[in-house]
């Protein structure tokens, strides 16, 4: 009688093992086409007609990654220093610069990487526009927050940034009244050569396929030891 209870809650132990691994599987599935959907959309957007720049946040969401053209004239005097790597991995800075809108509105403009010795306006003096620019680029939505638990803080005080946050950088540039969203400008060169445009991260990563085989597999392999255990247990008991 003990060794059958024992039986038991060994065989529920499992059961309830191989659910979740099916779970999992079954979530990355699902990933998976949230993923593929993602990437689709993004395609589009990198790959449709040059737009007219949103008005909205909502509109903005709907043109994300869309291409789109403005002009302006920027506040040099207020860049803003987003500390992250080029699109090479190499070190350095990516300068957030307000572009000051006929209407009087701003939208930050993230006009490129800049290495860690041209951080300085006074390095890349070439490179500081003034007039009336003509910016293209595209439409990118700040992240809700820090993207993960491993970016540090952003310190405004210090004009230090490790993520966009178009609330506070609007702020710490003095601005007061700024669209929601921001632009990444595109790779067309600026004067000296600095900032570099074109930064934009596009692809996106998709291995949720291998994780759902893995997590089926170990169903699978989980279920295949538990009925050879079971066969040995049985074989013994008769």
């Amino acid at each position: 009688m003990r060794t059958q209870t024992k039986l038991i809650w060994q065989s529920l132990w499992a059961g309830i093992a191989f659910a979740v691994l099916l779970g999992l599987g079954t979530w990355q599935v699902q990933r998976l086409h949230w993923k593929e959907g993602l990437i689709a959309a993004r395609e589009a957007g990198l790959h449709a007609p040059q737009a007219a720049l949103p008005n909205s946040l909502d509109a903005a969401r709907e043109l994300e990654f869309h291409p789109v053209r403005v002009e302006g004239h920027f506040r040099n005097d207020r860049e803003l220093y987003l500390n992250q790597e080029s699109a090479r991995g190499d070190q350095g800075f990516h300068i957030v610069t307000p572009l000051m809108l006929a209407d009087g509105s701003a939208l930050l403009v993230d006009r490129g990487f800049v290495p860690t010795d041209k951080k300085a306006p006074q390095t890349r003096q070439e490179g500081e526009l003034g007039g009336t620019v003509s910016v293209t680029g595209l439409v990118r939505m700040p992240s809700d927050g820090k993207p993960s638990w491993f970016t540090p803080d952003n310190e405004p005080a210090r004009n230090s940034w490790f993520y966009v946050d178009v609330a506070a950088m609007t702020k710490a540039a003095g601005l007061d009244r700024a669209l929601p969203f921001y632009i990444d400008a595109d790779a067309t060169p600026n004067p000296g050569g600095w900032p570099q445009g074109g930064q934009t991260l596009t692809d996106l990563p998709n291995n949720h396929l291998q994780y759902a085989i893995t997590w089926y597999a170990l169903a699978v392999a989980l279920a295949a030891i538990y009925i050879r255990f079971l066969r040995r247990r049985v074989g013994e008991q008769s």
